[in-house]
């Protein structure tokens, strides 16, 4: 990856101070998003990342993770599979439930979104502690798909999510 990519991805992102709760520095990807070129910069990043690793389907996480993950897919030639909150998915789910630093909270993925065997990217927009993206792990592999690499745009390194998605390959374009 060009060294400037990092820096031009971060300066894109804006500083929201005391959102969603005061003492927490919201990172709003919503510059970056209506950038034209630095969103292309961001999705073909990733796809130079992942052309030749012959992913079979882009897991994205709900709901920002969507934003990156389907482009991202499209410039791959390959699927989409959605992880959502409870009740947001029409046919039969696997669940997974995992904690917060505030109680807990659940995701779901179709039954038959993965196949036994398809190699996956996981994708969402930031690491943060790693609950979400650990409890996504845990629905592919019930799928006996196979994960390889956990992606997101930006990772919040002072909460050491990463350590969360051990063993597993994780790749960030820029780390805060």
């Amino acid at each position: 990856m060009d060294s400037t990519v990092p820096e031009r991805l971060l300066a894109s992102l804006r500083d929201v101070p005391d959102f969603p709760k005061p003492g927490i520095v919201f990172k709003d990807i919503t510059p970056l998003l209506g950038d034209g070129a630095t969103f292309a910069l961001a999705i073909n990043t990733f796809a130079e990342r992942y052309r030749d690793r012959a992913i079979d389907r882009v897991v994205v996480v709900e709901s920002r993770g969507f934003l990156f993950g389907t482009p991202l897919a499209y410039a791959l030639g390959c699927g989409v599979a959605l992880v959502r909150k409870p009740g947001k998915l029409p046919a039969d789910t696997h669940q997974e439930s995992y904690d917060l630093e505030y109680g807990t909270d659940t995701l779901e993925i179709h039954t038959d979104a993965l196949g036994a065997g398809d190699r996956v990217v996981i994708l969402d927009d930031v690491i943060a502690t790693g609950g979400t993206l650990a409890a996504t792990v845990k629905l592919v592999e019930r799928l006996e798909a196979e994960v390889v690499e956990i992606a997101a745009l930006a990772e919040l390194t002072f909460l050491n999510g990463r350590d969360r998605l051990t063993p597993h390959s994780v790749h960030t374009l820029i780390q805060l």
